[in-house]
This record gives C-alpha cells, structure tokens and sequence, in this order.
C-alpha cells in the first residue's frame, strides 16, 4: 500500500492549484493523508480525483472542515497504527503536542503539520512524520510531502522540491 502524505496546502492563499511534482506522486497511490490546514474544500475535492482523502482540520480550516474530519484520528492498516493530527495549540513545541494528542492510543507513527518543517524520527517507540508543506516551506529550504510504503516492512520518506511548481529550478 502506497500513501501520500500532505499538510499545510493553503490553497488558495499560498497556492492556485498543487504543484506539478505532488501530483505526479499523487499517480497510482491507494490513499492520500492530509494533515490538516486545507484552508478550503476545494483541496479535498481536487485530491479525491487521485485516491480516496483522509484528514484532519487545522487550526486555519472552518467549521465545514472540523466537521468533516475532526481534529484527530487513528487509522489502522494490518499492523501499523497511524495517528493522524494538526499539531496546532498552545504551549509546548508542535512535535509535542502530537504525541500528546495519542497518549491513550497505541500507534506505530504520529503524522502532524502546522509547523511546515519536516520531520521524520523516532521518539521511543513511536515515528514521528511531518511532511512539511508542498506549497509554504516557510523556513525549510524545499517544499515538500510524505509517502508511506505499507508492506512487510514500513518505510517513510520525503519528497523534496524546489519550488510551487515543482519543477527543477
């Protein structure tokens, strides 16, 4: 099972459309996560053309978007856990914050946005995943997302590009 995971669009404030080089990732994939602050639901409607969305609100979404998704989840697949959250609040730092949010659950990986900074690591027995954001890097220095390979092993990787367009600068 292949997976896409996005965060942050912020479509249409930080981008038109998505870029070229996160839709050509969105090719073939069995499921697309996203992260949180979608801004509007257009972003859904024009992911759900590539695979079936899962997701969760962010703190920049309305009330249509915290209604649809809620701001948490945890979805299972075989014998991998996902923990699925914004990462958005006060006090403490993002990263934080996720794994808070599923002290009471037994996941495998904890995928959070809001910070727009990648992250994959490791804290104690949980991975942590941010996939950054394909269309505001804010700090980093690439935009980006995330796929998940599901199979009899778990790999988690970035996708890195230079710019909206995704096109090599």
């Amino acid at each position: 099972m292949r997976i896409v995971v996005i965060a942050d669009t912020h479509m249409p404030k930080r981008a038109k459309h998505l870029p070229k080089r996160l839709i050509e990732g969105l090719i073939n994939v069995d499921l697309i996560l996203h992260a949180g602050d979608w801004q509007t639901r257009e972003v859904l409607e024009e992911l759900t053309v590539y695979a079936p969305v899962q997701g969760v609100a962010g703190n920049v979404d309305g009330d249509d978007l915290h209604s649809l998704f809620g701001k948490r989840k945890v979805l299972d697949f075989g014998n991998i856990s996902i923990g699925l959250t914004h990462g958005d609040g006060k006090s403490k730092t993002t990263e934080k914050r996720a794994l808070d949010d599923f002290a009471f659950d037994d996941v495998d990986i904890v995928i959070f946005g809001h910070s727009h900074i990648p992250v994959l690591k490791k804290h104690e027995d949980i991975i942590l995943f941010n996939p950054g954001s394909p269309t505001d890097k804010r700090r980093s220095p690439s935009y980006s997302y995330g796929i998940i390979d599901i199979g009899e092993t778990v790999v988690l990787k970035h996708v890195f590009f230079e710019n909206k367009e995704g096109l090599s600068e």
